[in-house]
């Protein structure tokens, strides 16, 4: 395959990867307007990311939650603070070292992440239920060898990302 071709269906593939998130940021912009309505409390995009990449990671040092986040250990302190004040995260100390704190997700927003999620499975069951069996079949197929692509056999992330 010659550059040309690669860069087409790199584009491609970028492009149709952005329809797929503005689907996604849709179903996270109802259900974070339904939060704010119900709880007299806004949540932006950027404060509910930091809840999901805990959900996804489990409980984390403030530290790794910044370096996941890809920003500052003082902002990522700001934002939990906030996120605490919103009962969608908690503060606890380390049970392997009582001097480190650590946050996870709050027990009061457990319900509120499983109706998003419930949300974002609805989507993409929609999805799949539009494209049928086989096309289904072959975009699992895909999604299997990218993920071996991305992530190797330890859970490392190892693509090279463009700066």
């Amino acid at each position: 395959m010659n550059s040309k071709q690669s860069g087409d269906q790199a584009k491609f593939i970028f492009t149709t990867g952005r329809l797929i998130h503005e689907q996604i940021l849709k179903v996270q912009s109802r259900h974070l307007a339904a939060f704010a309505s119900s709880n007299n409390s806004e949540l932006s995009l950027a404060q509910w990311h930091a809840v999901g990449v805990v959900r996804s990671a489990g409980p984390l040092a403030m530290g790794e939650l910044a370096e996941l986040l890809g920003i500052s250990a003082p902002s990522a302190s700001v934002m939990v603070d906030r996120l605490v004040e919103k009962k969608l995260l908690c503060r606890e100390h380390s049970m392997e070292d009582r001097r480190k704190v650590v946050v996870r997700i709050a027990p009061e927003a457990i319900q509120e992440i499983e109706a998003l999620e419930a949300g974002l499975l609805a989507l993409f069951t929609d999805l799949v239920q539009r494209l049928g069996p086989d096309t289904t079949r072959k975009w699992c197929e895909v999604l299997a060898a990218i993920k071996k692509v991305i992530i190797d056999d330890d859970g490392q992330t190892f693509l090279k990302i463009a700066e």
